[in-house]
């Protein structure tokens, strides 16, 4: 009988996980990962609940839970590579970052070295298996999201899940291949949401109608503009009209701001503004009040530290792209432009995107990695004339 250890969070999606897992002969071990339990201004951190939740679905299943603590980890690589990130006029993507580094690292890490044959997770995901994956071209076969990469021949392909308005492989894109061979995503085939509930209740798991998670989990209904605050100190800075280079207003710190931000914006009455770039260094935010500034659309966006799930660097060509969860997918023709930057190239212009998030790519149903979104330096040339 295979071993799998299953990350539980105490949601619906690793709660079903578990379920399925069993009834398909598996040896479940189900293991709570503590990432966060830090209360926050005005937010009590809901961990102990979650793991409450976790702990009554156990039961209920007949299978042990484990908590295992990864706060260093996740303190480590998610949180201060957020605040960073900020700090540095980028938006991140910490799930992103706690996917590569937290649950498809320590975890999957820990969990082979105690005798897992596979880890699981409740991700919307698939993996198939095929003779070639993105470097051949070949389209991937045998998909599944229970067990298609059980092969081990490090060939695994990551797979959009049967939901596409729940599909998290824009969160996956840095795992790497070898990981995927020892993985499952048991809910990947299901095709809504509301079937994954109600599969739940016809289980009698008792968690069907808890809430989905939103947002950055460990910031919670504070917002990120608290925590940010909380974190860095206020810097008054100047608001300035791109066009016309006119001081508009003041704000508490460029850190605050993404591109095409609305809200937050203290420059008076009149129509609404954008932010269309931010300058860390001079603690500078650039607006405009035109929805159709040539700043807030673009053809061409350059990605930096890419991760192909494949293994090796796909051919230049057309590919689609996602640049953020649930974004709409995008024809593009994707170039290599140096030996670290590769370049998104769109037939008709797109709003521009914030520096810092993720761009990930697809080749049919195939995810094939990404590569985050670099600054436009040239822009921000054109401010500080």
């Amino acid at each position: 009988m295979d071993k799998v250890y299953l990350g539980m969070s105490g949601g619906v999606d690793s709660a079903l996980s578990a379920a399925l897992l069993l009834e398909q002969g598996f040896d479940v071990h189900a293991v709570y990962m503590r990432n966060w339990s830090k209360d926050l201004p005005g937010f009590h951190c809901p961990w102990a609940d979650d793991l409450a939740d976790a702990e009554r679905v156990a039961v209920s299943l007949g299978i042990d839970l484990a908590v295992w603590d990864c706060e260093k980890e996740y303190k480590e690589t998610v949180v201060d590579y957020l605040l960073d990130s900020y700090a540095h006029g980028y938006t991140p993507n910490p799930d992103v970052m706690c996917n590569q580094t937290v649950k498809f690292g320590t975890f999957a890490k820990r969990a082979f070295s105690e005798g897992a044959d596979y880890i699981a997770t409740g991700h919307y995901a698939r993996l198939a298996s095929g003779e070639k994956n993105a470097c051949g071209g070949d389209d991937a076969n045998n998909t599944t999201g229970m067990a298609g990469a059980m092969h081990g021949s490090g060939t695994s392909c990551l797979m959009r899940a049967a939901d596409e308005h729940k599909d998290q492989t824009y969160f996956l894109w840095r795992v790497p291949s070898e990981i995927f061979d020892r993985t499952i995503f048991p809910i990947g085939d299901i095709p809504t949401k509301a079937e994954v509930r109600a599969m739940c209740a016809d289980r009698g798991l008792g968690i069907e109608n808890k809430p989905d998670s939103d947002g950055i989990c460990f910031i919670g209904p504070v917002g990120l503009r608290t925590f940010l605050l909380d974190a860095f100190e206020r810097k008054t800075g100047d608001i300035i009209e791109w066009e016309s280079g006119k001081k508009l207003g003041e704000h508490d710190g460029a850190f605050l701001f993404t591109i095409g931000q609305r809200k937050g914006l203290s420059v008076g009455g009149g129509p609404a503004h954008y932010v269309v770039a931010t300058d860390t260094n001079t603690n500078t935010v650039y607006v405009t009040s035109d929805p159709l500034s040539a700043a807030l659309w673009t053809k061409t966006m350059d990605i930096v530290d890419t991760h192909w799930i494949s293994g090796c660097v796909p051919a230049d060509g057309a590919y689609t792209v996602r640049t953020r969860h649930t974004g709409e997918l995008r024809p593009c023709m994707l170039t290599k432009v140096s030996a670290t930057t590769m370049r998104i190239t769109y037939e008709v212009p797109v709003r521009t995107v914030a520096p810092g998030q993720s761009a990930v790519f697809y080749d049919g149903l195939v995810c094939i990695g990404g590569g985050i979104i670099e600054r436009d330096e040239e822009l921000l040339a054109k401010f500080a004339e």
